[in-house]
């Protein structure tokens, strides 16, 4: 440990000479950090742009401290970035102003940002950003459904260049849990239930976003959530106290590995362990983040990955989200003090804190004897190594008028735009008497849920059934709502629709030829429509003009599903959680799709 004053010590710059290799540079670096700047490291928690060229929001719904406090009081450099930016110039403007605060501090160690899932259709603070200003494709159940390793790689190159056009360093997906509990409500952000497919879009996603190697021109990705965040017990999220458990009936946890297999192959730089704790494993009951079997047995010792390992957001303290709180995901440990979670999370083998701002207990414990500063220098060195591999203190600043040329150019909204259209995924078209799809243009439509405006481009909008010639009733996935305002983004329980809805929907159906298209974040029951409506179809994200593009014959579809479809909710709870396409009698397959 420096003993001396730091401000009175001269720092040596040679760590900025990027003709030297980046472990020279690295030791050079750490010899002269104080326990407290190496403790800052370890902290990887939320930020909220400043609006106006601001580097402080007005407001904030999560409590946070400020950017300007984190920096310079705390020694922070990591930060996940929320909200939709106005524009990718005023997202890239505000990070170069996060920068030269950094570069004012005592050894100017650059900042690296990341972010949650940013280029698709869904917005849950816990999970996922609206598109905003950068392109927009379906969500990763729409790659899952077109399973082209190819089209998945080309999505992660335009994705890296937009996050680096703008200063997102860090891609904290791809989520390759897989999505084998048909209730569990974050499928929409998984491939589907399938190792296999999961495996191979994985590591194509991350060849996308990092390159062959990680580099200046890279998008780390931090992979998620290891061991395999899929089979929780009734569906139930970790993000919440009564979905803790993880539960491997089918005796399947080998299978839920077999996707990190081919991220670590494909060179993931980070990993993310998730919020359950595994029950009858012979792992400890606790949350993987605090799991040392998990964390070193698994990922360090087993894989031999050694890369960085943060946690999922908010293990140690309690919060305060949307004016309401939020205790901390301390499953199985929620007896132990703040301290004594960080101390297991550190033992575990993590080396960073996701969602925490708490540095000084980690100095503390440093300086109490419980965690040995030799202990800290070895994350230290990891976190250090990936900001001088992806350039960072070479070239901290981006360019302003790149970032509004490149975020959400005319090329990447038109690439996710076609992969919408291509991953809708037709289930049922017609009968006997031929199919329904595609529908011809000018035909009179009584629509829900599309924009009557668009609609209007394809025929003519007519205000009741029995006035059509079609009816298009545009649905999204049943779910149970749940209480408090950051429950609520999270679809969880029954995948049945309400019986009045049912009747009302098949009330459609008898009158007109009827086209379902739901928006499937997760399975669905659509066995009261299977023999009512004219034809099904659904997507994993995808605009009204789409969809309609893809009814209308103007696209094709060629979508599959990635995940079955189960027949009833009798089926769901009677199956396994860790095993896939485990419900009896489904009414789709995994895999079934019809070409259109």
């Amino acid at each position: 440990m420096n003993n001396e004053d730091p401000q009175a010590q001269a720092v040596d710059t040679s760590f900025r000479d990027a003709s030297l290799p980046v472990a020279e540079r690295v030791e050079i670096l750490l010899g002269q950090m104080t326990l407290e700047e190496k403790a800052g490291l370890f902290f990887h928690t939320m930020v909220v742009p400043g609006g106006n060229g601001t580097l402080e929001p007005s407001d904030s719904p999560f409590k946070l401290p400020g950017v300007t406090e984190m920096v310079v009081d705390k020694a922070m450099t990591h930060f996940n970035v929320l909200g939709s930016a106005p524009s990718g110039a005023e997202l890239a403007a505000w990070h170069n102003a996060v920068q030269e605060l950094a570069a004012g501090t005592r050894l100017g160690i650059p900042v690296t940002l990341s972010t949650d899932p940013r280029h698709h259709f869904s917005n849950n603070p816990g999970a996922s950003i609206l598109a905003g200003p950068f392109s927009q494709w379906p969500e990763t159940l729409g790659f899952g459904a077109l399973d082209d390793e190819a089209l998945t790689e080309s999505f992660g190159d335009i994705a890296r260049q937009e996050y680096a056009a703008v200063g997102l360093r860090v891609a904290l997906h791809p989520q390759i849990d897989l999505a084998t509990e048909p209730r569990w409500g974050r499928q929409n952000g998984t491939f589907g239930e399938n190792a296999e497919l999961t495996a191979r879009l994985g590591a194509a996603y991350i060849r996308g976003f990092q390159g062959e190697t990680l580099g200046p021109d890279s998008v780390s990705t931090m992979t998620k959530h290891f061991p395999g965040g899929g089979p929780q017990l009734d569906g139930e999220d970790p993000h919440f106290a009564h979905g803790r458990e993880q539960v491997y009936p089918g005796d399947n946890f080998e299978y839920h590995l077999k996707p990190f297999e081919a991220a670590f192959e494909a060179g993931t730089s980070q990993l993310m362990p998730y919020y359950g704790m595994p029950v009858g494993t012979g792992h400890e009951e606790v949350g993987f983040g605090f799991n040392k079997s998990v964390i070193t047995g698994l990922a360090r010792e087993r894989y031999g990955f050694d890369g960085i390992v943060c946690t999922d957001w908010g293990l140690l303290s309690d919060a305060q989200i949307m004016g309401e709180p939020f205790p901390a995901r301390a499953w199985g440990v929620e007896h132990l003090s703040v301290a004594e979670r960080m101390a297991k999370v550190i033992e575990a083998g993590v080396d960073q804190f996701g969602g925490e701002a708490i540095p000084e207990v980690l100095v503390q414990l440093v300086q109490d004897g419980t965690i040995a500063e030799a202990r800290l220098d070895e994350s230290a060195r990891r976190l250090l190594r990936e900001k001088f591999i992806l350039g960072l203190f070479d070239a901290p600043f981006v360019d302003v008028e790149a970032a509004a040329r490149i975020v959400g150019s005319p090329e990447c909204r038109a690439a996710g735009e076609r992969a919408q259209r291509e991953a809708l995924t037709v289930l049922a078209n017609g009968g006997d008497g031929g199919p329904t799809l595609p529908l011809a243009r000018g035909i009179r439509i009584y629509a829900e849920g599309l924009d009557p405006a668009t609609a209007a481009g394809y025929g003519t909008i007519v205000d009741s059934p029995a006035e059509a010639d079609v009816a298009l009733l545009r649905l999204s996935a049943p779910f149970e709502p749940r209480p408090g305002v950051f429950e609520s983004f999270f679809h969880q329980g029954s995948l049945a629709f309400p019986q009045e809805e049912i009747e009302r929907i098949n009330a459609v159906c008898a009158a007109v030829p009827t086209v379902l298209e739901i928006y499937l974040d997760r399975p669905a029951i659509l066995t009261p429509f299977a023999g009512t409506a004219a034809a099904l179809v659904v997507d994993f994200g995808a605009s009204d003009h789409a969809v309609l593009d893809v009814l209308f014959g103007d696209s094709p579809a060629r979508g599959r599903l990635p995940f079955e479809l189960p027949s009833s909710m009798a089926a769901v709870a009677e199956s396994r959680s860790d095993m896939p396409s485990d419900t009896a009698d489904a009414l789709f397959p995994f895999g079934h799709g019809i070409t259109l």
